[in-house]
């Protein structure tokens, strides 16, 4: 044996003892092995992670938590949750304005009933807060909004936050094809009362049709702090769910109908159901939906053309209370994307007895020869 076989014999066993990974002294040297590539591959991880969920500019981060398992899925928790702060960041805005003052009023022109149909900063100001929010968390959502042909600079956005929903919510992670879902967006509801400091009026909405049948609905007071949400066959706010419907007086009925044209709507109720009802003249259609639901009135009735983001949050609201809300037709009020964005057949709308006030309203129009006023 040559004085270089023990050499190589003792390096063979060294190198057969090494570990797989790990570390071993060779000629003073410390050798590691696989470690960089892991190293490396964890920083990239981690950069990754805090891209997605530290950038509030960028679109990947929303569509992370508001499409995250599915980008042709929805979940819908998320998307009420969404509608929810929506509908409250938009009210914030509503109240920042009214307290400068500065409304910047204008006119949009006449409404159907021939009065003017203002529009105000605070108007604006909701809407992009309101879709440009809903938008930017669930970007291929198709949604609808009252302003939408106004241009929105850089407005405050906000991140889900599932606080908004009470404690005691039972709220499923229920995921629905984007292309089945449509949004209707009312950030100002009772523009024309806003300018006259009638603040009990003013209401923002947002409503989730699904195969256009209203499922989610959200009328957020902001000058009162309240916020009523339901999903239908799910849950809903604390508010709605402590509100307990009486049983009407039939003979007596209350029926809320809209300020700008309570002549025509009185004479018709006191047609249809007699001498002895009496008229809750309001403004807003979320805001007269709400005293239907609180049992202020009986039932909202409304004989004109009416945009379908006035409605069609209350109607999934009263649908989630077992009410109803239909044209003067009785038919259910569709909210696909393909549909007009006017329902032009009037309304009825109720939590009980609706069967028995929409059939002495079809009678009557039946016997007068009558119909909704398209104007």
């Amino acid at each position: 044996m040559s004085s270089a076989e023990p050499l190589l014999n003792n390096t063979a066993t060294t190198a057969i003892k090494l570990p797989i990974a790990g570390t071993n002294r060779m000629h003073g040297r410390s050798i590691k092995i696989n470690r960089i590539p892991a190293t490396i591959a964890c920083l990239l991880v981690l950069c990754f992670l805090v891209y997605m969920f530290s950038s509030s500019e960028e679109e990947q981060r929303p569509v992370m938590y508001g499409m995250l398992r599915n980008q042709n899925k929805v979940n819908m928790r998320k998307l009420l949750i969404g509608a929810i702060q929506a509908a409250q960041k938009g009210g914030l805005e509503i109240l920042e304005v009214a307290k400068s003052r500065d409304l910047k009023e204008k006119s949009k022109g006449k409404t159907d009933e021939g009065a003017n149909d203002p529009y105000t900063d605070a108007d604006g100001r909701s809407h992009c807060v309101m879709k440009l929010g809903m938008h930017r968390i669930f970007p291929r959502v198709q949604i609808f909004s009252e302003e939408d042909k106004e241009t929105c600079a850089d407005m405050p956005t906000f991140d889900l936050d599932p606080t908004v929903l009470h404690q005691t919510a039972d709220i499923p992670d229920e995921m629905v094809d984007i292309k089945d879902i449509t949004v209707w967006i009312d950030p100002l509801d009772a523009t024309q009362e806003f300018t006259e400091q009638l603040y009990e009026y003013v209401t923002t909405m947002v409503c989730i049709a699904v195969h256009g049948k209203p499922v989610m609905g959200v009328i957020h007071s902001p000058f009162i702090g309240q916020t009523a949400w339901a999903w239908v066959d799910h849950s809903m706010s604390e508010y709605l769910s402590q509100i307990h419907p009486d049983r009407p007086d039939v003979e007596h009925p209350i029926i809320t109908v809209s300020r700008s044209h309570a002549g025509d709507v009185k004479d018709l109720t006191r047609a249809v159901f007699g001498e002895n009802s009496n008229i809750l003249t309001a403004a807003g259609a979320g805001y007269k939906v709400l005293q239907v639901v609180a049992n202020n009135a009986t039932a909202y009735l409304h004989s004109t053309k009416i945009k379908k983001w006035d409605i069609c949050a209350g109607d999934a609201i009263l649908r989630a209370l077992g009410g109803k809300m239909t044209t003067l037709d009785n038919e259910y009020i569709d909210y696909g994307p393909s549909e007009s964005p006017v329902n032009a057949r009037g309304l009825l709308a109720s939590v009980v007895n609706h069967k028995e006030y929409i059939e002495k309203l079809i009678e009557y129009r039946k016997s007068h020869n009558a119909g909704p006023k398209k104007r």
